[in-house]
């Protein structure tokens, strides 16, 4: 029997029938971050700065299914991400295994900064603290700009999603968000951007969608690209909007809101 387009995946409901309140629960900072309309916003911005890691980038350039198949490949980062949101903490634990296990195979080669050609492999501790990193930033970032109130500021969400980054290999991930802003200062020193990650900024900015979200796309994309710092916009080879891609995102965000109220 084929589920109607208007009802929610069978992983969701499950999400809801858990056994524990996860690795956070209700009144924390990550419900607060995670559960809020800015993640559209967020999503947007991880994947444009994780492209400016070398060995992150190759390992998507390579081995990804993003340009056949962006709606599967979203939907899977859509799930990982509740889950070990609101999921419970064996489905939490589950979800992170799961992803160690498909990083599993994927290895390659990159030229670093300095030129010189470096191994790379998914589960490299480097690689998961540059996408754990970059992921946090982008999420708090959107958040700060477009969120509400989060419970213990912007150091208790990176605090609290630290537990996610060890989950998934990172040793001693920032607590902080001066921790947090420091280690990824430490890793753009090392950006050398190239053809793929011109290639895979392309297809961020126009991946296709279809339908209603097709016309929506360009403005998150837009808020997305403001809300990164001038020093990312010109390491991916990007320019702020000369329209109020802040203002309108946040509108439509609001009315999104109103539509279908917090994800949480």
């Amino acid at each position: 029997m084929r589920r109607r387009h208007d009802e929610p995946p069978a992983w969701t409901r499950a999400l809801a029938e858990g056994d524990d309140a996860g690795l956070f629960g209700p009144g924390s900072a990550v419900w607060a971050v995670n559960g809020a309309l800015p993640t559209l916003v967020a999503g947007i911005r991880a994947l444009l700065l994780q492209t400016l890691h070398p060995g992150a980038m190759a390992g998507v350039h390579d081995h990804s299914r993003y340009r056949e198949d962006p709606l599967g490949r979203l939907d899977g980062t859509v799930r990982w991400v509740a889950t070990t949101t609101f999921g419970d903490r064996r489905a939490a634990v589950a979800a992170c295994a799961a992803v160690s296990r498909l990083h599993e195979r994927v290895t390659g080669t990159y030229v670093d900064a300095r030129g010189e050609t470096r191994a790379y492999a998914a589960n490299d501790e480097d690689l998961l603290r540059w996408v754990h990193d970059a992921f946090t930033e982008a999420f708090i970032g959107a958040h700060e700009r477009w969120g509400g109130p989060i419970p213990g500021g912007g150091d208790a969400y990176v605090r609290e999603w630290a537990e996610v980054g060890r989950l998934m290999g990172v040793r001693e991930p920032p607590t902080s968000l001066d921790a947090l802003r420091a280690e990824l200062d430490g890793f753009l020193a090392d950006a050398r951007p190239d053809e793929r990650v011109a290639e895979a900024v392309r297809f961020i900015r126009r991946p296709g969608l279809p339908g209603v979200v097709a016309l929506i796309y360009p403005i998150l994309f837009g808020g997305a690209v403001a809300s990164l710092g001038a020093r990312e916009r010109s390491l991916l080879g990007l320019r702020r909007p000369w329209w109020p891609a802040v203002t309108l995102t946040r509108a439509v965000l609001a009315i999104g809101t109103q539509r279908f109220g917090r994800m949480s």
